[in-house]
C-alpha cells in the first residue's frame, strides 16, 4: 500500500527536494544493500529509506512518514536481533551517514553523532588515550547501545554507557529538536538512561571519557568437558577480582588460529576471556588463578582498546537469535546446568554460550536509572548465530532452555539489548514496573502517538 501511495503523490519528490542525504526506494540499485541488517533472518522491504545527513533531514523524513501514515523505523548500527531497524512497507530513518565524533581531550568528553558505531568512537578517542564503556563488538551502534543502558568490557571499571552520558540531542516525533541533560529536560534525560529509542531520534550524544592508554586481553581455552571445573574457578576468581577485570566464560567453536591446537579447531571448546583495563604485567598478576588452571591454548596481548573492540567482531550474514537471564548468584548447581546446555549448541557455528560478570562500577551506578538489571551478579547470554534456516528452531529452543534452567537464580530483570521480542512481561522487567510507569509518562510527553514503536516499546501513558 505504501508503494502505491508513493507512486501517486508528489510526497517523494518533496522529500528529496532539499534533502542533504540520500532517499532510496525499491527501484534504486543501492536498495538491497541499504536494507540489509546484521541478522540475516530479517528480510523486510521498506517503501523508503531516508539516509539522513543532518538533523534537518531527520525532521523532514519524519514529517514525510507521518503525513503518509507510514510505519517508521530508526536505524543506527542495525544490530537489533529482532530487526527493529527495518519496517515492512514503511519508512526507515537511516542515521549511518551521521557518524562524526569530536573528542575534547582536555575536558575528557566526546560528542558522538547518532549514527556512529563503536568503531567510530573508539578510533577517534584512541590517539588521546581515552575510552568509555562501549559494546563488545566494533560494529555496534552507539545510539541504540547507550539508550538501552550499555554493557561492555569496561563496565565494571567505568560503569554502563548510560552512566557516562552527559547530554543527548533528539529530534522528536513532531520534528522539534530537544536537548536533554541533568539541568535541561531532566526527566527526559533520566528516561534516556535505559528507555531506548522511545522518545525521539537521537542526533548526538556527549560522553564522559576516561584515561585508558591500553588494555590486556587473555583468551584461555580448554576442551569442552573441562567446562564445569573451569567455570567454578572463573566464578571464584571474579568474586575477588578488581574492577579492572572484565571478560566472560564462553563456549564456542574452536577457531582455526595459530594459537589453537589442531584437536580443538572446529570443535566445541570452553574458554575464559579476561579483559583488563591496564598493562599485561599487571593483568598476568591479577589473573594468576585462571592462568594456573592448565589451559590447552592461550592468546595474551596488550593492545589499544579500539583493537580489543574489533577482535571478536561477529561475522555478517548469519541468522541470529539471542536471549539472556540475569543471575543473583551462580552456585555449583547453576554451573552444571549452564555447562550441560553447551552440548545443545550448533557446532561448528559462530554461536557463543556466554556468562558475563557484572558488579564493580556497574552495580554502583545511579540506582534511580531505569536499568534494574545492573544489580545482578552474572548474565547468562546464549548468543546464537548460524547459516542454515533449518537450524532456526533448534537455535531458539537452545536459548530458551538455558533461561529455563537458570530461572531459580534469576534476578528477574533483563538487559533488553540482549534480547528480541519476548513479550510484555519481559519488556517491563527490563525497566522495572515502577520505572515503566514513569517512562510511560515521559513517552506521552514526547511521543504521544507512539510514532517510535519499533523498539522495546513503551506505551504512552
Amino acid at each position: 500500500m505504501a508503494s502505491e501511495i508513493l507512486g501517486t503523490t508528489t510526497a517523494l519528490t518533496d522529500l528529496r527536494t532539499g534533502f542533504t542525504g540520500e532517499v532510496i526506494t525499491p527501484d534504486d540499485a543501492a536498495y538491497d544493500d541499504a536494507r540489509t541488517v546484521f541478522n540475516a533472518m530479517i528480510d523486510r522491504r521498506p517503501a523508503v529509506i531516508a539516509q539522513c545527513a543532518t538533523p534537518e533531514d531527520i525532521a523532514r523524513a519524519l514529517r514525510f512518514g507521518r503525513e503518509l501514515g507510514l510505519e517508521i523505523a530508526v536505524r543506527g548500527g542495525g544490530h537489533s536481533v529482532a530487526g527493529m531497524a527495518l519496517t515492512e512497507g514503511g519508512l526507515v530513518v537511516d542515521l549511518r551517514r551521521m557518524n562524526a565524533v569530536a573528542v575534547d581531550p582536555e575536558a575528557r568528553t566526546a560528542r558522538v553523532s547518532g549514527g556512529a558505531t563503536m568503531s567510530h568512537l573508539d578510533r577517534a578517542a584512541e590517539p588521546h588515550g581515552l575510552a568509555t564503556t562501549g559494546g563488545r563488538v566494533s560494529t555496534t551502534g552507539v545510539g541504540g547501545f547507550t539508550l538501552g543502558g550499555g554493557s561492555g568490557w569496561l563496565d565494571r571499571k567505568f560503569g554502563l554507557a548510560c552512566d557516562n552520558l552527559l547530554s543527548v540531542s533528539l529530534v522528536t516525533a513532531d520534528g522539534s529538536t530537544v536537548r536533554a541533560d541533568e539541568d535541561e529536560n531532566p526527566e527526559l534525560f533520566w528516561a534516556l538512561h535505559g528507555g531506548g529509542g522511545n522518545f525521539g531520534v537521537a542526533t548526538s550524544f556527549t560522553f564522559r571519557m576516561h584515561p585508558l592508554p591500553a588494555v590486556t586481553a587473555m583468551i584461555l581455552m580448554w576442551p569442552a568437558d573441562a567446562g564445569p571445573e573451569v567455570a567454578r574457578a572463573y566464578r571464584d576468581f571474579l568474586e575477588s577480582a578488581p574492577d579492572e577485570v572484565g571478560g566472560g566464560f564462553i563456549y564456542f567453536t574452536g577457531p582455526p588460529e595459530e594459537f589453537v591446537p589442531e584437536g580443538l579447531v572446529g570443535r566445541l571448546v570452553c574458554a575464559v576471556l579476561v579483559t583488563y583495563a591496564g598493562g599485561e604485567a599487571a593483568a598476568r598478576a591479577v589473573a594468576a588463578p585462571v592462568l594456573e588452571l592448565g589451559h590447552a591454548a592461550e592468546m595474551i596481548t596488550e593492545l589499544p582498546y579500539a583493537e580489543l573492540q574489533c577482535m571478536l567482531d561477529d561475522p555478517p550474514g548469519c541468522r541470529n537469535y539471542w536471549s539472556a537471564e540475569h543471575l543473583d548468584s551462580f552456585p555449583d548447581e547453576a554451573v552444571d546446568l549452564f555447562c550441560a546446555r553447551a552440548s545443545d549448541m550448533i557446532v561448528p557455528s559462530p554461536s557463543q554460550h556466554v556468562l558475563f560478570p557484572q558488579g564493580g562500577a556497574t552495580a554502583r551506578g545511579n540506582p534511580d536509572y531505569p536499568v534494574p538489571w545492573r544489580n545482578a551478579s552474572w548474565v547468562a547470554h546464549p548468543f546464537g548465530l548460524w547459516e542454515d534456516p533449518a537450524d532456526d528452531e533448534r537455535g531458539r529452543r537452545w536459548a530458551h532452555d538455558i533461561r529455563a534452567d537458570l530461572r531459580p537464580w534469576s534476578s528477574g530483570a533483563v538487559y533488553l539489548n540482549f534480547i528480541g521480542n519476548e513479550g510484555e512481561e519481559r519488556l517491563i522487567s527490563g525497566f522495572g514496573p515502577e520505572n515503566y510507569r514513569r517512562l510511560a509518562a515521559v513517552k506521552a510527553t514526547y511521543d504521544p502517538d507512539n510514532v517510535f514503536r519499533l523498539n522495546h516499546n513503551i506505551t504512552p501513558a
